[in-house]
């Protein structure tokens, strides 16, 4: 059976692609078969008759299994606005059911599943749904990526908070440095630590080639059962 986790950020921009590709090669490091999926990508590229999202494309090359892109990307979108204004403009409904299918086929294809979300937590995904119905709907724990800047503090305790209250289980947080002028840093990452309960899995620097590292072994295996 599978591991699956659900990763999901303070907010856009903070890192959620970065830390699951770190992720990706750290799993696979462990010699664990991984793969990620984008449930909903809108800012999609037409190559060779078909729309590529760029984090799609980081995530094949971090992970170690070949999956049909209509699985790891069921949803994906041209325009880069809200995933659910690119669906209702697309006339396209977004299944919560259809991709909870793409997760269990990728799930049989892997040991280690990745959902990376669009947004923040609470990111529209349709009309009436979002990035945590979503996280709710697949039952798996989530990964909170902070990203590391003025106001962090809050948005990772509200963010925190509205996942205990959604009754999804939250795995773990990871401190990604995406201001490298951050006043405070550590002192900020400390005043994290302790309020959210979850454990601090590790801290990405600040990096132009973040994307091709990996996290620490010690985060890793405490994400595994």
């Amino acid at each position: 059976m599978s591991i699956r986790y659900f990763i999901t950020g303070t907010d856009t921009e903070v890192g959620k692609t970065v830390v699951t590709c770190q992720l990706l090669r750290a799993f696979a490091a462990h010699s664990l078969r991984t793969v990620a999926m984008k449930p909903v990508a809108s800012g999609c590229e037409l190559v060779a008759g078909d729309l590529v999202n760029a984090d799609v494309v980081a995530h094949a090359a971090a992970g170690n299994v070949d999956a049909p892109l209509a699985w790891r990307s069921p949803y994906r979108f041209a325009p880069p606005i809200s995933p659910h204004l690119a669906a209702r403009e697309a006339g396209v409904t977004v299944s919560l059911d259809h991709l909870a299918d793409c997760a269990d086929r990728l799930g049989c294809l892997a040991d280690v599943v990745l959902v990376e979300g669009a947004g923040g937590w609470y990111a529209p995904l349709t009309e009436h749904e979002t990035m945590a119905d979503l996280a709710v709907h697949l039952a798996a724990p989530v990964i909170l990526v902070v990203g590391m800047r003025l106001g962090c503090i809050n948005h990772a305790l509200l963010t925190a908070e509205s996942i205990a209250a959604r009754g999804v289980r939250l795995a773990g947080w990871i401190a990604n440095a995406v201001d490298p002028g951050m006043a405070r840093y550590a002192d900020n990452v400390a005043a994290l630590q302790q309020r959210i309960t979850a454990p601090l899995l590790a801290e990405v620097g600040h990096s132009s080639d973040a994307e091709r590292g990996s996290l620490p072994s010690p985060a890793v295996v405490t994400l595994l059962p």
